[in-house]
């Protein structure tokens, strides 16, 4: 028997409402399932937009855990007029637990200019640097956590200063002065100690036409009880005479520092440096 008119229409409105719904959720489900995913930003992804990166990564921290770390400050001139004597600043002190700290420059012929262990520093050095080109200038900064924080700037230059010959080793008076330090000690508003130091070296590269490398391999800072507050290696594309800056919190005023060394000639340094 058919249901009546007025039931009927009820029954056939009940079903289409039931099909729109289903209708309906099917749309939503399709809308959803292909919609495109946000877009991830890779971590990884060099902000100095290097095409070497890939080849810094491998060279100097291969399968250890590394990233791009903002609160690492590199400094120097947007552009070098000298590329044998390019002022660096680096400075990783808004870390905690900095163990060692790496400087190299993407497009060096010899890229790794500088290793540093704070120690009991602040894990922040100036020095100077020779650039063979326009390149990124970075620090790689190792916490106790074992992971890799870099930081870095561009520096442009005209070029040649890793391939030139120092000027130093066309004097005969190095000879006399070599692995002479001049430093001396300023009290640090705050407290502690500000250490600035140069010493007299030719840090030849190797890469000019018959002069071998000649270089800074260690330095060690030490107070008067022989603790060890810093070391630094200086590498063959550190400049001519290097200097360095260190900023010690630990150093009563008026103390002496230990500065001792050699090079990879086995020439020894061994002074102490002052107020």
């Amino acid at each position: 028997m058919r249901p009546p008119g007025s039931a009927r229409r009820l029954l056939l409105a009940g079903i289409a409402s039931l099909l729109a719904c289903a209708t309906g959720a099917g749309a939503a489900t399709i809308s959803a399932s292909t919609a495109a995913p946000a877009p991830v930003a890779d971590p990884l992804a060099d902000p100095l937009e290097s095409p070497r990166w890939g080849d810094m990564r491998k060279e100097f921290f291969d399968a250890q855990p590394v990233v791009f770390d903002a609160r690492i400050k590199v400094s120097g001139p947007a552009v070098a007029e000298d590329p044998l004597n390019v002022p660096i600043a680096v400075d990783a002190s808004a870390l905690a637990g900095v163990e060692e700290m790496i400087v190299f420059a993407d497009f060096n012929p010899i890229v790794k200019a500088l290793r540093f262990e704070p120690v009991a520093a602040r894990a922040s050095l100036g020095f100077r640097i020779k650039l063979q080109q326009s390149s990124p200038i970075r620090v790689a900064a190792r916490t106790v956590d074992g992971v890799w924080r870099v930081g870095g700037a561009w520096v442009t230059t005209t070029g040649g200063g890793c391939t030139l010959p120092s000027l130093g080793s066309g004097s005969p008076e190095w000879q006399e002065r070599l692995n002479e330090v001049n430093g001396r000690l300023w009290p640090r508003i705050g407290g502690g100690e500000r250490l600035r130091m140069r010493i007299i070296h030719p840090m030849d590269t190797g890469l000019a036409a018959g002069i071998p490398a000649f270089h800074i391999e260690d330095l060690e800072i030490a107070d008067e009880s022989g603790r060890v507050l810093a070391r630094i290696q200086p590498l063959e594309p550190v400049a001519e005479n290097p200097s360095f800056t260190l900023d010690f919190a630990e150093v009563a005023p008026g103390a002496r520092l230990h500065v001792s060394g050699r090079d990879n000639n086995g020439n020894r340094i061994d002074t102490w440096v002052t107020r």
